[in-house]
């Protein structure tokens, strides 16, 4: 009886050896995490993101497309609105291509290296490494890391829990927090293919552009028809809006708002009749930044983006580019005064 306790002891013991033997520590995980990446020649991921704004929430389908080094192809696109926007780099640079609106924008830009990415792998990958106070744990599925974020302009994001995949270490789930630590972007993979294949013109972008727009739906509403004004809901102490105007233009329709007090700004809202497509992408002035519900541009005195079938700009000379990029952002939903 005693020798078999003894053999159950033992077995036991052994067990726990070996299950302490085949658990990884946070640097075997980073470790691994850059051997991944040095070998990695290119991907494909499919994920859905959720946006939460305020008591509404937006769900867009992402696909990923990356060949190393410097091709990217991001497809956001929200079914319930019927739109889509998709970044593009490659040699030529770095495009935002809005189909609704048969445009297409170039930027000087080394996005996507500026800034973390939520649906970018090699970037989750940076930001993990980045952070040598980053927390780690594990589950039976999952490594799980939790990092700051390297967000330029939004200090409302400042930390990020990253789900990774035991098996192949490929993204399972990201959550992008705010300082109480409410997620407000949450990505969630449902596909990842390392080392995938790609054709010459995946990354072309008058091809791309085509694609993108033979996938559009018909457009019911055109540019003569009213749309409707949207309202900043960030609030900037001491400003308020003082006029409204509304200006018919030769191909579409105009508003401006005026917003006075020390911290002054004009927003212009603009809808114009579809157009034929340009051949040649339109070269914009600032850099790529992520709005969250599409990507705009951000200057040190602008900041312009599109959004379902409109044209967005906000202009000021006492905005700081952060106060100019949260107000974008609440530029959304129904009309607020």
């Amino acid at each position: 009886m005693r020798k078999k306790l003894v053999l159950l002891i033992t077995g036991l013991i052994a067990i726990f050896m070996l299950a302490a033997c085949g658990s990884k520590s946070q640097d075997d995980v980073v470790k691994d995490l850059n051997g991944k990446q040095k070998d990695l020649s290119s991907y494909k991921a499919e994920a859905k993101m959720t946006l939460k704004m305020g008591s509404d929430s937006q769900v867009y389908d992402v696909e990923i497309w990356h060949m190393d080094p410097n091709f990217y192809r991001v497809n956001l696109k929200n079914a319930e609105k019927d739109q889509s926007q998709m970044i593009l780099r490659n040699n030529e640079g770095v495009f935002v291509l809005t189909p609704a609106l048969k445009k297409s924008f170039r930027f000087q830009s080394d996005w996507p290296q500026n800034s973390s990415q939520a649906y970018l792998y090699e970037s989750l990958i940076k930001d993990i490494v980045a952070d040598k106070d980053a927390k780690f744990s594990a589950t039976k599925e999952h490594y799980v890391f939790e990092t700051k974020t390297r967000y330029q302009n939004n200090s409302m994001l400042p930390i990020q829990e990253i789900k990774l995949n035991k098996k192949d270490l490929s993204p399972a789930v990201v959550k992008v927090m705010d300082p109480d630590r409410n997620a407000l972007v949450t990505v969630e993979f449902t596909k990842v293919k390392f080392n995938a294949s790609f054709d010459k013109d995946d990354f072309d972008m008058k091809k791309n552009m085509t694609r993108a727009e033979l996938n559009m739906p018909a457009m019911a509403d055109g540019g003569d028809k009213a749309f409707t004004v949207k309202y900043p809901t960030y609030e900037i102490k001491g400003t308020k809006l003082i006029e409204e105007k509304s200006v018919k233009i030769e191909d579409g329709k105009r508003v401006v708002l005026t917003y006075d007090g020390k911290k002054s700004f004009t927003l212009v809202q603009e809808k114009v009749k579809s157009k034929v497509a340009s051949t040649t992408p339109t070269y914009v002035e600032g850099d790529l930044v992520d709005l969250g519900i599409t990507i705009g541009a951000v200057t040190d005195h602008s900041i312009s983006w599109s959004q379902g079938g409109v044209d967005y700009m906000i202009a000021s000379k006492n905005l700081t580019k952060k106060e100019m990029v949260e107000i974008a952002k609440s530029v959304q939903g129904e009309a607020v005064k």
